[in-house]
């Protein structure tokens, strides 16, 4: 039995968290993570160019199977969220030009994936993170384990469906 790779994205404009998990049959295992940093010196387009390219490196490098995307979900601050939402605009592009399965799973989904409940708080998504991925500490900063947290939900979704 092959090994199944999901890429889990955490998106935003000035990090972008990414997380590749490999799952052979029940074990998952964290093949590659971390996060793509853009500098508000850059301009809107050279940002999302920053991202496009960092993403498409690791498409590249992981060669997932399918591609899972948090959805955002924003309370007042429209400003922030029409960035943000630029930004996941591009990395879906992304997909689909790499002809990858999506998953967009929503925050409550990723918590109810590793916790059991869709009231989990950040501390306890990360330390299930940790836990499920055998990780030596929670990874850092939070838009990592956030990504890590979407790619196990992604495989799980993939699954249920």
């Amino acid at each position: 039995m092959s090994d199944i790779v999901c890429l889990g994205i955490d998106p935003g404009l000035a990090r972008v968290g990414y997380g590749a998990v490999a799952q052979s049959g029940f074990k998952l295992r964290a093949l590659n993570y971390g996060c793509i940093e853009t500098s508000p010196d850059l301009s809107f387009t050279e940002r999302l160019l920053k991202i496009y390219d960092a993403m498409q490196e690791q498409i590249t490098i992981c060669k997932p199977d399918l591609v899972s995307i948090e959805r955002l979900f924003f309370g007042r601050n429209t400003t922030t969220a029409e960035y943000v939402y630029q930004a996941r605009g591009a990395v879906m592009l992304l997909v689909a030009q790499n002809h990858l399965p999506i998953v967009e799973p929503k925050p409550n989904q990723i918590k109810m994936a590793l916790c059991g409940t869709g009231d989990a708080v950040k501390s306890q998504v990360q330390g299930m993170v940790q836990r499920f991925l055998a990780l030596d500490e929670v990874p850092k900063p939070d838009d990592t384990a956030d990504a890590l947290a979407a790619a196990v939900t992604g495989l799980a979704l993939k699954f249920s469906s």
